[in-house]
This record gives structure tokens, sequence and C-alpha cells, in this order.
């Protein structure tokens, strides 16, 4: 008998051993707010230091009615060893999992800034149990957090590694709307255990992981079989989200005036984290979120020096374009260890469902006199925010690939003038035009542009542009310099109202390039708005090149029927380009003769 008993006993150690941590612990009983008086004592769980628990006491002081994002707050006073070295309620506490008799009451989420830290305000452990029943549709609707009254959320601190200096001050800048004040931190030690998530374990919460970390620490609150309840309080309140849930290591606890704040950062990826709202986060453990891969290879031709970086970001319509972006700079910074000048060529690969095409390629060139790395990363910016924020419908981004050289080299070239070699041409036939480029501290040279008339083009002379392609073609810039209204040049060609996504994306594959040198027609209706004058064929008779453009326009705008009308049957405007090794920058233009029969010399 005494040896079958040591049998069973030992059948259900191995059982329990065989079961996840979180379902072997006992689920506490829980403590409905109605139930708890002025007075009444119990302890907090929290980290401090490394992955170690420990406990600080908790008196009640009253309960604070709708005073929460979510309903009632808690206001209470900690006290303990453990408040006195962090010196009071830190940032990164938010979630710590408060007790009384045994029983859960909620989680540490609000405190006082330049006052008392040692006070503060508990969610309600009933309010975040409501999270687990909220549908998981992953809506990214960004909402605003209702305020309390003279109470603050304990400011979840967002922990970055990986990230250089200047990449840093990048990252803060654009995630200033949101809030959010990213700190440089170390990575956890390489022999540091972490144990499964329990209530008052360090969780991060995090945003970019792989080569770099961008993530927010706080505290579990409830553990239950594999759902995990955090913060206390929300982290952008952005509803049905999908970030990685992780364990975390914490530096330090450092004491301040206005507040105390854990340093610490994200360890393992252990689920993900599907809902932010008013009374914290929740999530499920061995579950993960769909992310974007990225892949980033930069090199600096000067030094030989090669940086390459994989991440996954998460997929936020609002957050992953600017993730993405500064993660891409830092890559770059890092390559060329110096902030200034230089010529950088770009080339990405953006790979989705969803999307036109399927696949997003663009190449271009950059040159700063200030920094590069910032420049070099502004397209790539764009066509993220383009795809992730599109008005049509959401796209599920599948890969990104981003290739950088960069140079110190001033790769730039101004256009010097241009030609044609035949001054009378058919419709329909190619005119060649010369094209003198002067490369920044070196001689001239030529390059070769070939134009097709077009075939409907009428008898009379045509006027080419000749421009580097990152120009502001000559009538806009004409219109801005004459201070008239940018909607004006939209007249004889306005842009459609309901552009299709396939349009937006052909656009801003096909648009001109830095390192191009285009060639295109230029709308002599437009041209003759401005009149000689604009042209500069008449500088000296301001008041009569006034009196001409208003003229003009109001021709302009009662024919403008006749312009719609014909613009429609241009199908886009009639243009050609090459690209060179040089950021172009100037413009010209060129007359041709278009007739019927060349005239023969």
């Amino acid at each position: 008998m005494v040896k079958l008993c040591r049998q069973c006993r030992l059948a259900l150690l191995i059982f329990l051993l065989m079961l996840p941590m979180s379902l072997v612990w006992a689920a506490p009983e829980i403590m409905p707010v109605e139930n708890i008086k002025v007075g009444m004592q119990g302890i907090g769980k929290t980290v401090v230091s490394g992955t170690k628990l420990e406990e600080f006491g908790v008196e009640v002081l009253g309960i604070m009615k709708n005073k929460g994002p979510s309903g009632d707050l808690i206001l209470v006073r900690t006290s303990g060893d453990v408040i006195d070295r962090t010196g009071g309620i830190a940032q990164g506490m938010s979630g710590s999992p408060v007790y009384i008799d045994g029983k859960l009451v909620g989680a540490v989420a609000y405190g006082w800034s330049l006052t008392d830290h040692k006070v503060g305000m508990v969610t309600p452990i009933g309010d975040m149990l409501k999270l687990w029943d909220m549908p998981d549709n992953y809506n990214d609707t960004m909402q605003f957090m209702k305020e309390v009254p003279d109470f603050e959320p304990m400011t979840t601190p967002l922990m970055v590694s990986g990230f250089s200096e200047h990449a840093l001050t990048m990252l803060q800048d654009k995630l200033k709307p949101f809030n959010l004040v990213p700190q440089e931190v170390g990575e956890a030690p390489s022999d540091v255990v972490f144990s499964p998530l329990e209530p008052g374990s360090a969780v991060g919460l995090e945003l970019v992981r792989g080569d770099v970390s961008v993530g927010a620490l706080g505290t579990v609150t409830y553990v239950e079989d594999n759902k995990v309840l955090a913060f206390g309080h929300p982290f952008l309140k952005k509803g049905n989200i999908g970030y990685f849930m992780t364990n975390a290591y914490v530096f330090s606890t450092v004491n301040g005036l206005e507040n105390s704040f854990k340093v610490g950062t994200m360890g393992e990826a252990v689920g993900v984290i599907n809902q932010d709202r008013g009374a914290g986060i929740a999530g499920y453990l061995s579950r993960y979120p769909t992310i974007i891969p990225i892949r980033i290879i930069v090199k600096d031709n000067d030094t030989g020096q090669t940086q390459d970086a994989a991440v996954q970001v998460v997929k936020d319509e609002q957050l992953s374009s600017i993730l993405s972006a500064t993660t891409m700079f830092n890559v770059i910074d890092k390559a060329m260890d110096r902030v200034g000048p230089g010529t950088a060529k770009v080339s990405f690969e953006i790979s989705g469902q969803n999307m036109p095409g399927g696949i997003i390629t663009r190449e271009n060139m950059f040159y700063s006199p200030a920094s590069i790395g910032e420049l070099a990363v502004g397209e790539f910016l764009e066509a993220m925010t383009m795809l992730t924020g599109n008005p049509y419908n959401p796209v599920n981004l599948m890969d990104v690939k981003v290739h950088v050289s960069v140079s110190e080299e001033r790769r730039t070239a101004t256009i010097v003038e241009a030609q044609t070699k035949t001054p009378s041409v058919k419709p329909g036939e190619n005119v060649e035009i010369g094209v003198k480029i002067k490369p920044f501290r070196g001689e001239p040279i030529q390059r070769i542009v070939s134009f097709t008339v077009p075939k409907d083009q009428p008898e009379g002379p045509l006027t080419l542009e000749v421009r580097g392609g990152g120009m502001v073609p000559l009538i806009q810039l004409l219109a801005k310099n004459q201070g008239m209204d940018e909607g004006l040049l939209l007249l004889g060609n306005p842009k459609p109202k309901n552009q299709e996504f396939a349009d937006v994306v052909k656009e801003f594959m096909e648009r001109d390039r830095n390192n191009e040198i285009v060639v295109e027609v230029l709308d002599m209706g437009m041209e003759n708005l401005f009149g000689n004058a604009a042209l500069g064929k008449d500088k000296n008779n301001s008041k009569k090149q006034e009196k001409d453009i208003v003229e003009n326009t109001v021709s302009l705008k009662t024919d403008i029927k006749a312009i719609n009308a014909k613009d429609k049957k241009k199908q886009g405007k009639v243009k050609n380009s090459i690209t060179t090794d040089y950021i172009i920058d100037g413009d010209t233009q060129v007359v041709v003769n278009v007739v019927k029969d060349p005239v023969k010399k």
C-alpha cells in the first residue's frame, strides 16, 4: 500500500512537471473593488534588479470613483525596503500586482510626479480581466487616453538597444507625437536565465527585435493558463494590436526627482500582446504576431566597411514606417561612423500581399552637404508610409530588402547647356539633344538624350525643357516665384480626384530620379500664361509683366474646358530621360521646329 502511494505521488509529480508553469500556479482569489476598505494592508510584487521577484507593502487610502480610463481607481501608499531603494513607485513598475489577504486586487498603474512618489493608483483587476473578452480583429485605430485628474500613468519606458546616438535622436524625434521617449540601454547578460512569466515578473512589449530592439518595460499583473495581463494602464491605447511579448531583464532602478524609473531590456519573445486598452495590456503566451522582416545592407565605399542588419518590425499603420526608416538610418550611421556630407545610392524592394503588382522597387541617388544618412532614408520612409497607411485596403508586407552604398565624395553635376543636332524634325521622329553637364570640381562632359516628338504634335516651334530629375519643373518654379496659387497649374492637367491604389504606386515607382537628365515638352499654354517676362525676356517692365500674367490667367481659365479635353487625349506628359552617375541640378530649354517635311540643306 505504501509502495502504491509512492508510485501515485511520483506519477502526480511527473504530471505536474510536464505542465506549463502557468498551469501549476494556483490562481489567486479576486477581491472586487467594492470589498476594499480604507486602511486595508497588503503586498505588491515587482522586479527592481535582474529577474528576482521582490515584495513591497501597500496600504489603501481610498477609492477614487470613475477616475480611471476604465472605471474606479484605488488610492494606495507603498512602503518597505523595495520602495525605499527605488525612491517610490518607479516607471516600469506598471502592472505590479497588489494582494490583500492573499486576494488579487489589481495593478499599480498611476502616480504623481514632483511629489510623494510613494503614493499611487491601482487599476482594479476586474477591469483588467475584461481585456481577455475583447475581440481580436487587429484593429489599428488610434485612440486617446482619458486623463486621470492630477495623476499621470506611470510612464512606460521605451528601451532601445543597438542604436547609435544619432539614430536614437531621430527615433526620439519621430516618436514625439506618440509621447514615447526612447532611452538607450544595453543587452541582457548572456548567462541570464529567464523564468516563466508570473505575477510581478518584468515583461516587455517589443516593437522591433533582431539586431536592434525597441520595446517598453512593465510588470506582469496576472497569468491564467496561457493568458497574461500587465501594465495596469495603456501603452498607446490602440485597442486590438499585434506586438511581441517578451520576458525582460532589469539592470537597475534609478531614483529621480520627478519620477524614479527602471532601466532594463527585452529578453526572449514568449508570446503576443493583442490588447492595448484603458485597463492595461493583455496577450497570449506561445503565440506570436505577424511581422515585417527587413534586411538592410550598407557599404561605405571610402572605408570598405559593410554593415548588415536583420530585424523584425511589428505591423502597425502608424509605427511600422517610422521604426523601419529609423532602423535603416541606424545601419547607415554605424557603417559610416561619421556625420556630414556625402553621396548615397539607395535601392529597396518591398514585397507584400494586397498591394498593386505585389512588389515595389525603387533606386535613387542623394547628396547632402550636412547629413547624407538622414536624406538617404527619405524615399524609403515615404514608400513604407504609402503602403502601411494607404486609404484603400490593408497591405500585408512580407519582405523588405534595402541596399545602400555611401561615400563622402560629392557626386553632383550642373546642366550647362543643351543643343539639338537637328533644327527641324517631323512628328513621330527622334531628335538627339546634346546636354553638357559640369561635375562638381570636374571638367564638363557631354551626354546625349534622345527624344521622340509626339505624332500629333502640330507644326511650329516646340519648346523642350531639359532638367535634372530632382529639379522642380520650370512652370511650377515660375508660379512660385510669381506668388501664384499652385492650384492654377493644375487647371490644364488636374490630378484625378479618385486615384486608384495602383496609380499611386505606379507614380511613385516611375517618379524622376535625382541622377537622371529629363527632357520633356514645356507646356506652351502654361508658358504663355507667364508671358515673355516670366521667361526672362522682358525684365525691365514689371508692371507690364503683372498685367500680362493677369490677362493670360483669365484667358486660361476661360478656355479650361478645351484644355482639359485636349489633355485627356495626351494620356500623360511626353518625356524621356537617361541615367547618369551624378545627381543632376539645373535646367535649360531648347527649341526645335516641327515640320511636315524637314528642310533640306
